[in-house]
Formats: C-alpha cells, structure tokens, sequence
C-alpha cells in the first residue's frame, strides 16, 4: 500500500489534466474521421443533399407564392414576412430524416461492424453523423435565408438577433438528429426508419403555425399546435428576425415566452435523446 501511495505521490501535478487533455484530442480526432467520412459520401453523391438544397427553393417559393396569395395575417403584415421563419423550421425538422436513415443503412449494411474493429470511441461514430448533418442543416438555413431576401424578405432587427435566431433553428436541428438516431436505430432497416421519422416529423411540422397562425384552428388542435416544440421555434424565429407573429397574442406559456420555450424543447430533447442514442447503438452492436 506504501508503494502505491509513494509512487502516486511522485506523479507530476499536471499528469491527471494532461491525460483527460490526451483522451479528449483523440475522442474529437476519431469524431473528425467519423464527420469527414460522412461528407465525403456527400461529395460522391451530391443529390443526398437534394432535401436541403433543392426542397428548400421549392418549399420557399411554393408556399409563398401559391398559397401566400390567399392568406390575410390576424392584426396584418405580410404573410412573406410571416411565412420565411416557418418555411426554414420545417425545412430543418423534415431535412433530419437523413440522420435516421444513414445510421439505419451503416447497421444494416455491416459498416458499423467494420468501424468497431478499428481502435476508435463508439460515441464518436453517432457524434460525428449528428455534427455532419449540422452542418447539412447550417446549409439549408444558408439556402432558406438566401431565397428569402432574393424574394423581398428582410428581417426588421439588428444582425445579433438575427444571428441568434438562426442559433436556435440550428439547435433545435441538431437536437431532432439525436432524436432521429433514436428512431433510426429502433427499426431494422433503412426503409422502415425512412417510413417511421416521416410519421413522426410530418406532422410535428404541421401541426404548428409554421404556415399559419394557430387562432384558425379547432381549440383542441390549436392547443396541440401551441405547445409543439416546432411552433416555439418558429415563434422565437419570427421575434427575434423582427417578423409579423400573430401567435404572440396567445396566452400559452410557449408562445408568451418563445425564445425560451424553443431553447428549452431543443434542451430537453438533447437530454433525452444523446444518452437514449448512446444505449440503443449499444443494444444494436452487442456481440
């Protein structure tokens, strides 16, 4: 017992700090690998980003073009105005699809067995498919905000909030990756999580006032609507780009406190989700 305590005791202060410092490099250099691998399929087969390059033009100039000609807002305001923060909130909930169905494939197809022979962290395979479908999902806004000003959108605050409003799309995003993870890793293959995420992400997308303000609708759906984590986020979007929203008369908690309300849901769904991902890749890869 003497020796060990001599011999921890002889240990240099800073060799526990620097060991955790080692640990962390080689965890973010084996996520790297894992988000480089990922886009570089992307670069050989250019059209798996056709949901969030191509869908977001058409939705955009769709929605505000064919249907924004019939649509009056409650208390005024343009319905483009209106219409671009939903168009970009259901953009990044319907373009997270990929998430479940990429991981679905890689099961499926051996290519996770292949990567737990190599001598690399297991969290830094699901870490690095959710931070290359971030960066799927930052270009998406890139292409949703670009198509609004080249129409007439301008948001009316100041770049900072602007900037902060595209943070909490992100988020959000980036918390429904994890969640698609989930989803992905629950089904056998790669049709059946396709199938699965749509049930689910469709109407969670729809069933908000991405489109339209929520007063319309039946009472028991308009309360749905409200306290769906998308409608916040499209909410916080439309107060903090300065937009017209109507939901801001509504006395729901979510929609009197958007901001808060969209970083909450984007929280508690990371919270849920990271932890579940990590057990349900465990359950799937056990020998």
């Amino acid at each position: 017992m003497s020796s060990v305590n001599t011999a921890s005791a002889t240990l240099p202060a800073g060799a526990g700090a620097s060991g955790l410092f080692a640990r962390l490099r080689s965890w973010w250099g084996d996520v790297w690998v894992m988000t480089r691998r990922n886009l570089i399929h992307i670069r050989r087969e250019p059209m798996q980003l056709s949901d969030v390059t191509i869908q977001p033009v058409l939705f955009t100039l769709l929605f505000i073009y064919v249907f924004g000609s019939a649509m009056v807002l409650k208390g005024g305001g343009s319905y483009k105005e209106f219409a671009l923060a939903g168009l970009l909130v259901m953009n990044l909930t319907t373009s997270t699809v990929g998430t479940a169905v990429g991981l679905s494939m890689d099961l499926t197809t051996g290519v996770i067995n292949r990567l737990r022979t190599l001598p690399m962290s297991p969290t830094a395979i699901l870490v690095g498919r959710t931070l290359s479908d971030l960066l799927a999902a930052a270009l998406c806004t890139t292409i949703v905000v670009v198509t609004g000003l080249a129409i007439g959108w301008r948001p009316d605050a100041s770049l900072a909030s602007v900037l902060a409003g595209l943070a909490v799309g992100l988020l959000f995003s980036f918390s429904l990756t994890w969640a698609n993870a989930c989803l992905g890793m629950s089904v056998a293959g790669a049709e059946s999580a396709q199938g699965i995420v749509f049930i689910v992400m469709f109407p969670l997308a729809f069933v908000s006032n991405v489109f339209v303000p929520t007063q319309g609708m039946p009472a028991w759906l308009a309360t749905i609507a409200n306290w769906n984590p998308v409608s916040a986020v499209a909410s916080a979007l439309r107060t903090l780009f300065g937009n017209p929203n109507p939901s801001s008369t509504i006395q729901a908690w979510p929609m009197q406190h958007p901001v808060t309300a969209a970083v909450c849901w984007s929280l508690l769904i990371l919270a849920v989700s990271v932890p579940l991902a990590g057990h349900l890749y465990r359950r799937r890869t056990r020998d």
